[in-house]
């Protein structure tokens, strides 16, 4: 078995007590971790293929990205000053003619971004499925090996159009039936439940207004049948807290509970309007949260209530979110906007330290996906998912504290970024694929993109 062995860094391992080491070292055996601990690494390992001196740097589990919609790195840069609702109405035209090519280069772009930034496990949550447009799906799954990182793939899905009440175009949303077949027909498909898995599949209706009742309650139905996750939108935004009491008669928590939408297996995105019951409920039930401040700010929906999420152990991780709505699409900046944001409500100065920080978007992101037994922190025999962090240059140099420096800091150079034990980004650039035909594939479809919404 080949070991990769990188020894005189900082280390922080995020395990149940946050053991830390200030000099220490981590090895790896194959496609797991092997050992971490202070100084320098065991002496007479056989096997080493790889020996790297980590001094100026530090080791942390890989990012876990949360949610995300991949689709949307075609569509940046628009509607900058709207809220969800206008956001949504101004851009689901354009997102309704999107095709098999436009979401592969799309995919590749919100992917580069990411896993360049650290991020190890990646998610999506893709659910505009236009007829005769492809294999969206299968695109998606393209791009993340091409990347060479571990995939949670969410199968969304919408049934209601704008003749129902919805807001996307009619041809941009599937039957009831359809939609249940396909997502049934993924799971039959890719889904791997095994402990080393590179994709696994959720069940992700859209949002409590773009499907139906049916559809809510029968995914459900279909994710417990397969034993996979679901993931959907949640409590968003006060406008979707008015329209779940007009059209169901109570809020977004307890429509989601009335449709089996609460549990250890579930998780949602955003979760800001939420009151002390719903958040008691989403502890109670265990049910997670992908928490997404960048987004949430770029489309003035509010702050969401980590702190007393966190104090309820719901599970809480980090998403992106699309780029349409956080254009950076890049997850290790999410670690220093969940600290500042979270700083502004009511719990201020007192509401997220430094380690809270990195601890939703390692362990806490595994937890939200139901992998913390695999990934999110650095222990013997998890899986070898890792990042090493460049933290003695300019940005950092006088900033004593490691991980103070990675979160309060400047974004952070990689310098080495492994998953499944095999590298993926060293000293900055990505190794399975070329950034700059990346770059240039996801401007030629985002203007053709462009262009076909504009002759509609």
């Amino acid at each position: 078995m080949h070991r990769i062995v990188i020894e005189n860094c900082a280390v922080a391992t995020v395990d149940a007590q946050d053991t830390e080491y200030a000099s220490g070292h981590v090895v790896v055996a194959g496609h797991r971790i092997e050992s971490v601990g202070e100084g320098r690494a065991p002496q007479g390992l056989e096997g080493v293929v790889r020996r790297i001196d980590g001094t100026g740097h530090l080791v942390t589990p890989g990012l876990v990205n949360t949610h995300h919609h991949f689709y949307q790195w075609l569509t940046r840069g628009l509607a900058q000053d709207s809220n969800l609702f206008d956001w949504l109405v101004a851009l689901y035209p354009v997102w309704a003619r999107i095709d098999e090519p436009m979401v592969h280069a799309a995919a590749r772009g919100s992917l580069a971004m990411m896993v360049r930034g650290g991020v190890t496990t990646a998610m999506d949550h893709h659910y505009v499925f236009p007829r005769g447009s492809g294999d969206l799906l299968g695109a998606e799954i393209r791009a993340v090996r091409e990347l060479g990182v571990r995939f949670t793939a969410a199968r969304g899905s919408m049934d209601l159009g704008t003749s129902d009440g919805g807001l996307p175009p009619d041809f941009a949303v599937e039957s009831t039936e359809d939609a249940l077949a396909a997502t049934e027909q993924a799971i039959d498909t890719h889904h791997d439940p095994g402990f080393d898995a590179m994709l696994r599949i959720a069940v992700a209706p859209c949002s409590p207004f773009s499907v139906s009742t049916e559809l809510l309650r029968e995914s459900a139905v279909l994710a417990r049948r397969k034993g996979v996750r679901l993931h959907t939108h949640g409590s968003e935004t006060v406008e979707e807290e008015n329209f779940c009491h007009e059209r169901f008669g109570m809020g977004p928590t307890d429509y989601f509970e009335s449709t089996g939408w609460l549990g250890e297996d579930v998780w949602m995105a955003h979760c800001v309007h939420m009151s002390d019951t719903d958040i008691q409920a989403f502890g109670r039930t265990g049910t997670g949260v992908a928490h997404c401040p960048s987004s949430n700010a770029r489309l003035a929906a509010g702050i969401a209530r980590v702190p007393d999420l966190l104090a309820a152990d719901v599970p809480v991780g980090l998403g992106v979110d699309g780029t349409a709505s956080n254009e950076s699409g890049e997850l290790h900046t999410e670690l220093r906007n969940a600290l500042l944001v979270n700083r502004l409500g009511g719990h201020r100065e007192k509401a997220l330290n430094v380690r809270q920080a990195l601890r939703l978007g390692t362990y806490g992101g595994a937890r939200v996906l139901g992998r913390q037994d695999e990934i999110g922190s650095l222990e013997p025999g998890k899986l070898a998912d890792l990042v090493l962090w460049k933290l003695d240059g300019l940005g950092h140099s006088s900033i004593a504290d490691p991980v103070a420096a990675l979160v309060l800091g400047a974004p952070a150079p990689v310098t080495l970024s492994l998953v499944n034990g095999a590298a993926v980004v060293e000293s900055g650039r990505l190794l399975t694929v070329d950034e700059d035909e990346i770059a240039r594939e996801a401007r030629t479809e985002a203007r053709r993109l462009a262009r076909i919404a504009a002759d509609d």
